[in-house]
């Protein structure tokens, strides 16, 4: 199988990338400096796209089973600490995804042969807020927040190419659990210090999956022709904050009883800190109904995996 990956560079992208790699699938990853990029594997190819059209690499998605869009600037900034949304920040979260996928669109449409699948990227933020108690499933209606309204036109950027024949699917990603990139790092730093523990109320319902979990999970819609549509990718087992604390807490052995509070995360980096403290049950319906099997449907155990 040939794959075209945008984003092929980020967490999810780059272990995708390599989980096809090392499967014997040929890769090709779509950079806006690929010669910037870390060491990868010699059998994953790349090529230079700016990000904004298809001119220079439509090329190789003429011929592709497969495009995965994945790539979207980061929603806190990709530092350890979440910069703040500026008016100008909201901007740039909402252009980068909508670029790519106008770009992805482009390059679909100048292909003679067409892939079979797109894999859309999305997130559970476009449900928006829930109770913490409140089942999220597929058929929920997007929310009216400043994120999930970034969901609903990021799904929307590409749905043209359903006309031209592909089967698309939307991938509604948690929080992917890795133990060097993402958020997971930050919530175990805390414990490392020992002075780990819960934010705000603790009652907030995580949606989370194991990074193996989200790469077996995309590769699960490749392969399976009959799917299309939105897909949850999350843990079946959802936790809340508190839970998910002294799961942590458990494993690296440290307490996990330090509590801080909501107003302390919105002080300090205003509305982006309100992020840890919204709440989205949001369970993976469609994809067990479809057959998947969770390789880490608990959060204990994606935790001793990992760490």
């Amino acid at each position: 199988m040939r794959v075209v990956i945008t984003g092929g560079t980020g967490m999810i992208g780059s272990a995708l990338a390599l989980s096809l790699a090392n499967d014997g699938h040929e890769v090709i990853i779509a950079s806006r400096n690929p010669r910037q990029v870390g060491p990868m594997p010699e059998s994953i190819q790349f090529v230079e796209y700016d990000a904004d059209t298809a001119e220079g690499w439509a090329h190789v998605v003429d011929g592709a089973d497969a495009v995965v869009n994945l790539a979207a600037a980061n929603l806190d900034g990709g530092g350890f600490f979440p910069k703040r949304w500026t008016d100008e920040r909201k901007k740039e979260i909402l252009n980068s995804r909508l670029d790519v996928g106008n770009a992805v669109v482009q390059a679909i449409e100048q292909a003679e042969n067409k892939p079979r699948i797109l894999i859309q990227a999305s997130a559970t933020d476009y449900y928006g807020v829930h109770p913490h108690n409140e089942v999220i499933t597929e058929t929920t209606p997007p929310g009216d927040s400043f994120l999930a309204n970034v969901g609903k036109q990021w799904e929307a950027s590409t749905v043209a190419v359903e006309d031209m024949g592909v089967r698309r699917c939307l991938i509604r990603t948690g929080l992917v659990f890795d133990d060097e990139k993402g958020v997971l790092p930050r919530f175990v730093f805390p414990f490392k210090l020992f002075v780990g523990g819960y934010f705000g109320s603790g009652k907030q319902s995580v949606p989370w999956i194991h990074i193996d979990d989200e790469v077996g999970a995309i590769r699960f819609l490749l392969d399976n022709d009959n799917l299309s549509g939105p897909f949850n990718l999350t843990a079946p087992n959802v936790v809340t904050n508190r839970e998910l604390a002294s799961a942590i807490g458990k494993v690296l052995r440290r307490p996990s009883f330090f509590w801080v509070p909501g107003l302390f995360f919105t002080l300090l980096f205003g509305e982006v800190g309100k992020l840890v403290l919204e709440s989205q049950r949001a369970v993976p319906a469609r994809l067990q109904e479809a057959g998947y099997q969770f390789k880490f449907p608990d959060v204990e155990a994606a935790l001793h995996d990992l760490y």
